[in-house]
Parts: C-alpha cells; sequence; structure tokens
C-alpha cells in the first residue's frame, strides 16, 4: 500500500515543530502533517523556574491536542527511521509517511551515558536537573530543604538547550537561602564548561557579580566527568580533558545539573547527522536546508546552526524555513537566519537579564533601550508571566515575522 502522503511532514511537536506547521499553514501550504507522540505540550522555559519554586508544572503543560493548529494532521506516534531517498518516514507503530518535504524539529535528549552516575544520582533527593519535567519539582525540593552543607551547580556546554538558563536554579535557590537566613550556611559551588557564563562578555560580567554577591565559587573551563552518587561526590576535569586544576573532586549535599544532551539515535542512522556531532541533523546553519538532502529541513536543538539553542533562536527559524520551503520548490532566493540567540538569566527572584547574540557571539540587543543586560525587575515580570501567554496565544498559532 502506497503511504500516506504530506506536502510538509513536521517531526516534533514541540515549539518548533507546532510555531512551523501554523506559519506554513498560514502561508497557504495545503497540507500539513506533524508527527508528535506526547499527549502533553510543555513550554519547556518555565522548567527552570519550577525547579527554583517560582512555578508549578501546571503552569506549563497543555494537552497536546488544544496546541495542534486546525487543520494539521497530527500523527501521535514516535520516528524510528527517515528514508530520505525515498521521501519516506518509518514510525515506531510499524506505519509509513511520505513527504514532499520533511522538517526535523524533534529536539535534543539528556545524555546520561556522557556522565556515569548521573542517571543514578538524580534517582537520589539529593540530585537533579530541570531539564526533564519528572525532575524539575524534585529538584526544588532538593534546593528548599538545604538549610546547610555544599550545593554543586553544573551547566554543560555540550548541545545544552539554552544552557545558561541552567543557572536560574542557582540564583532563585540563592535568593530563598538568604531571605530564609541561611545562606551563609551553604557552600555554593558553580563548574560551567563554557568559557563564560552567558554568551556575551556584559552578561558574564552581571552574572558573575551577582554570584559573587552571593558568595558563589565559580569554575568555569571545566566538565563534571563522573558522578559518585554513593559517596555524593562530583569528579571534574578542565574542558581541554586535564585535570582541574584546584582540587578534582567536590562533595556534594545537593546537586543540580544542566546535563548534556544528544541527538535521536534515528538521525545518524537515517543518514542525516553531520559528522563530529552528537548525532545533530547536517544543515547549512544560514538556510536550515540538509546539506544533501535539499528537501529535508531542520531548526531546534537537533539542528547544527552554530550558535545556541533557545525559544528565541526559534522565533527568528520558524520564519525563515516555513519562507525557505516553498521558495526552493519554485527556484526562488532562500533566506537566511544570522544565528540570532539569547539567554534569559535571572540573577534573583525578582530581577533578570537577558544575553543576546549572534553565532560570533557579538551582541544583537533587540532594542537600543533600556540597556537589557542589565538586571531588572520587569524583565523578570516579563520573562515569567507575560512571555508564556505570548507562547501560548501567539507562537504556538504562527504569528512570528
Amino acid at each position: 500500500m502506497t503511504p500516506p502522503r504530506h506536502r510538509v511532514l513536521v517531526v516534533g511537536g514541540g515549539n518548533a515543530g507546532v510555531s512551523l506547521a501554523a506559519k506554513l499553514l498560514r502561508g497557504g501550504c495545503p497540507d500539513v502533517g506533524l508527527v508528535e507522540p506526547s499527549p502533553t505540550h510543555h513550554y519547556r522555559p518555565l522548567l527552570s523556574y519550577v525547579a527554583g519554586g517560582a512555578a508549578t508544572l501546571d503552569d506549563l503543560r497543555r494537552p497536546q491536542a488544544d496546541v495542534v493548529p486546525d487543520g494539521v494532521h497530527w500523527h501521535q506516534d514516535s520516528v524510528v527511521a527517515v528514508d530520505p531517498d525515498a521521501s519516506v518516514v518509518h514510525l515506531a507503530g510499524g506505519g509509513e509517511l511520505a513527504y514532499r518535504d520533511l522538517v526535523l524539529c524533534p529536539g535534543s535528549r539528556v545524555d546520561w551515558d556522557a556522565v556515569p552516575g548521573l542517571r543514578v544520582a538524580c534517582a537520589t533527593p539529593h540530585a537533579s536537573t530541570s531539564y526533564l519535567p519528572e525532575h524539575a519539582p524534585q529538584a526544588w525540593d532538593m534546593l528548599s530543604g538545604l538549610t546547610s552543607g555544599r550545593a554543586v551547580f553544573v551547566v554543560s556546554d555540550r548541545h545544552v538547550p539554552c544552557s545558561p538558563v541552567g543557572l536560574k536554579p542557582l540564583f532563585l535557590a540563592a535568593d530563598h537561602w538568604r531571605s530564609t537566613g541561611v545562606l551563609g550556611d551553604v557552600t555554593i559551588d558553580l563548574v560551567v564548561e563554557g568559557s563564560r557564563l552567558a554568551g556575551t562578555a556584559r552578561a558574564d560580567q552581571e552574572l558573575r557579580a551577582a554570584a559573587d554577591d552571593y558568595g558563589v565559587r565559580v569554575r568555569t573551563g571545566t566538565v563534571a566527568e563522573r558522578v559518585d552518587p554513593a559517596a555524593r561526590t562530583v569528579h571534574l576535569r578542565s574542558a581541554d580533558g586535564t585535570a582541574a586544576p584546584d582540587g578534582t573532586t567536590l562533595g556534594y549535599d545537593a546537586l543540580f545539573v544542566a546535563p548534556p544532551h544528544r541527538a535521536p539515535g534515528w538521525v545518524t542512522t537515517s543518514g542525516l547527522a553531520a559528522e563530529g556531532t552528537d548525532g545533530f541533523v547536517d544543515v547549512d546553519p544560514l538556510t536550515l536546508q540538509h546539506r544533501t538532502h535539499p528537501r529535508v529541513w531542520a531548526l531546534g536543538d537537533v539542528a547544527t546552526v552554530d550558535t545556541s539553542p533557545s525559544g528565541g533562536a526559534l522565533r527568528k527559524q520558524v520564519p525563515v524555513v516555513a519562507h525557505n520551503i516553498p521558495a526552493h520548490l519554485v527556484g526562488a532566493p532562500l533566506r537566511h537566519y544570522d544565528g540570532y540567540t539569547v539567554a534569559p538569566v535571572t540573577t534573583s527572584r525578582h530581577e533578570l537579564l537577558l544575553a543576546e547574540h549572534d553565532r560570533e557571539g557579538h551582541a544583537e540587543p533587540t532594542i537600543p533601550f533600556p540597556d537589557l543586560v542589565r538586571p531588572r525587575r520587569s524583565l523578570y515580570l516579563f520573562d515569567r508571566y507575560v512571555e508564556p501567554q505570548v507562547y501560548w496565544h501567539r507562537l504556538l498559532r504562527g504569528k512570528v515575522s
């Protein structure tokens, strides 16, 4: 039997997939299919607030059926393989879907194997992450319950979605410890794999000042090599592979991790991955078109776009792909994605800054005034309360330009 065929088939029903499907429909695409197994849609930026005690899971969850745009054919299944030569996607349920153009935006996955011992540690009350919905509430239970001892925060630089946001639980927790009078009894260590706490020098300077104000000991260029959950220790090394110069082991009473991520395994087995990556889709970072298979596109966390993945980056990527698919069909010029990305990072329970930059690390502020790199209460309120409403009522309906 001939498999069902869609003009455009989108794999992944998160921010990227739903926003793009809606945008394509608004642009006149007559047939859009969407593959997404989960019955629940998460507004993932709020997970860091859940881990910091400033939001709940109910604030960020909606039924997937409520966010899939009317007119999009939703296939509630998982992809297990893509045959780009036959233009067919194979599903876990045994079915197949054909396509004219395929867009891959299934996100990335926590790579537990990259840090031996981390999965076991996160199954205990002493370690957690905000990068999985089932762990984020546990993170706040752990952090808010700590009244003395050592808290270790580890932020990886290996494909972590919007990795500086992994700092939000640190600053939310530190402000909580200060307000409850126990900050002086808690030793805070921050281990960051990159050379900066955020993507621009100004944002890095502001975040280091905030960390210093809370007495946080910051180590950059340092990797968590493995975790011993029984001994409650983290073993460190320098990002260049040598032993960390100021001690290779940290004990912890609470461990928060923004862990390494990797792409779904079927990207590599389908021959769509870029070499030298953890299976991420090999696209031109400007046009978001696959380098070998011109009817395959990718955006979001799974794509090799040479910039930090973020929701703000998707706002720029979605219009590019929505334009380029029909443009490629008729031989018209393709638009370019400039690499814009943004990391909103709290510095307390009432202030937040924005680190906006392009793929070269140059500052790219949305507006020239006021200075959004300086922590502001207005930015905190916008990020926590206004931005989720923009997400549900505009972005997921394709109202991005």
